[in-house]
């Protein structure tokens, strides 16, 4: 692969030490976890269902039966979901940090939108079917110069009404503010804000944090980093007791038509990654030598 591509592909710095000890993590008896299975195999033949019936829905109904499914698919998992904030409600480029696979479930069942996703899901079982009827954009991560037209889909689902969903970060990280240190490097790349700017669209940022219930305190739990195994992370959060997802909804930015998306990314992932993001005002972000957001000015240059 060519230095470009090995740029283009984002790496994470977590790994197994980033993911609790089994003796450490609070787990349901055996047969709670068969009936959770059960449940889990009874959303997912729900979900093919619904993959033939997603194209020939209206928009709003597409958008409820999206919500139900992942809603109940969480459900199923027996992981707990709380929402902080109002989901917009206009369509926005919907931006939020990435710990896990559940990612886009919590996603979906607080703001469905297209999602934006590595080309490979296209062919997992049954995800891939659902996810092709949902819209999704698919990516190549192996080929940068196919990045502007990725860009250019986005935007053109944006000036259609359609919501947007990415993880700019591009890969998972364990997602707990002592593991910093494992993030990417680059955290929220921007050339997909580009899209939001080119589209007159809002972005929405979005914090995805997993904890436990029962004590409030922040797990690794759910997370899906370095060489774990699909079915390995799927059988951990299956005997999880008192998982929870918590999605904060921070409020919208409002880039200029000369906004520069390195700004912005920057400005939506300090929103993602805050520890309290409510208390945020409706920002504008723009161009060096006008004002990103009051008391402050900017001198980056834009880039990808």
């Amino acid at each position: 692969m060519s230095t470009a591509g090995r740029l283009w592909l984002p790496a994470s710095g977590c790994g197994p030490t980033c993911l609790p000890p089994a003796g450490e993590v609070p787990t349901v008896s055996p047969v709670r976890r068969a009936g959770r299975t059960l449940a889990v195999l009874g959303t997912l033949s729900a979900g093919a269902a619904l993959a033939a019936l997603l194209p020939v829905l209206p928009a709003g109904d597409r958008a409820a039966a999206l919500r139900g499914w992942a809603r109940w698919t969480l459900r199923a998992f027996g992981v707990r979901l709380v929402v902080r904030g109002r989901p917009p409600r206009r369509p926005a480029l919907l931006v939020a940090n990435h710990v896990s696979w559940l990612d886009v479930l919590a996603l979906l069942a607080v703001a469905p939108a297209r999602m934006v996703a590595k080309r490979e899901v296209r062919s997992w079982p049954l995800v891939g079917l659902l996810a092709a009827a949902a819209g999704t954009v698919l990516v190549d991560r192996a080929r940068p110069r196919a990045l502007p037209a990725t860009v250019a889909r986005v935007t053109a689902a944006l000036r259609a009404g359609s919501p947007v969903a990415v993880f700019p970060e591009g890969t998972t990280w364990c997602g707990t503010a002592d593991a910093i240190a494992c993030r990417p490097g680059r955290g929220f790349r921007p050339a997909l804000f580009q899209a939001a700017i080119d589209a007159g669209a809002p972005v929405v940022p979005l914090r995805i944090g997993y904890r436990w219930a029962a004590t409030g305190v922040p797990t690794t739990a759910a997370a899906f980093v370095g060489d774990d195994d699909l079915l390995h992370s799927v059988g951990r959060v299956l005997a999880a007791r008192g998982l929870e997802v918590r999605v904060t909804v921070s409020t919208a930015l409002h880039p200029a038509r000369d906004a520069d998306r390195r700004l912005l990314a920057r400005a939506a992932e300090s929103a993602a990654g805050a520890p309290s993001v409510s208390g945020w005002r409706e920002r504008r972000v723009s161009r060096p030598g006008r004002r990103a957001w009051p008391g402050r000015r900017t001198t980056a240059t834009p880039g990808r």
